[in-house]
């Protein structure tokens, strides 16, 4: 009995480290919180100021599609993406244009940012070395009356 109880358990170990070997083999995705790189975040003001200096930033509206279609505005020049599809996105233009020492700041509509941070994470992990995420989003951006202009038809 305790020769079975060994070869099973020998055989369970074998299989498990099989498995964890052939994980390993593969890469994890991106956006995984192994890979998560840490976010940092600039605020609405802060945002608004380079806009109002010309600053050169390159501005992702990653908002939902519920809360970008029942919106009727987008902060000014910002290129909306749905999160699921930046990853994809970035070899299309405008994206593909976009040089990964430039900064990239994203926005979002949700309560904590998280479409916002996962975006910046997609993008840091994409190569992209100077992204920040804004903080508030889309309300903080409301609140301090930056800058918007009328999001295109039929998006």
């Amino acid at each position: 009995m305790v020769i079975k109880q060994r070869r099973l358990f020998r055989f369970i170990l074998c299989l498990t480290l099989a498995a964890a070997t052939a994980f390993a083999a593969f890469p994890q995705p991106l956006g995984s919180p192994q890979a998560a790189p840490q976010v940092q975040f600039l605020t609405a003001d802060e945002l608004k100021a380079k806009l109002a200096k010309n600053e050169p930033v390159t501005v992702l509206d990653v908002r939902s599609g519920g809360d970008f279609g029942g919106s009727e505005n987008k902060i000014k020049g910002a290129i909306h993406v749905k999160v699921r599809k930046l990853q994809s996105r970035l070899a299309l233009p405008p994206l593909k244009n976009v040089p990964h020492d430039s900064e990239v700041v994203t926005y979002c509509a949700c309560p904590n940012d998280e479409a916002a941070i996962k975006a910046a994470q997609l993008l840091m992990n994409a190569g992209f070395k100077r992204v920040r995420a804004l903080r508030g989003g889309w309300v903080a951006w409301k609140k301090t009356n930056g800058q918007i202009e009328a999001r295109p038809r039929g998006l």
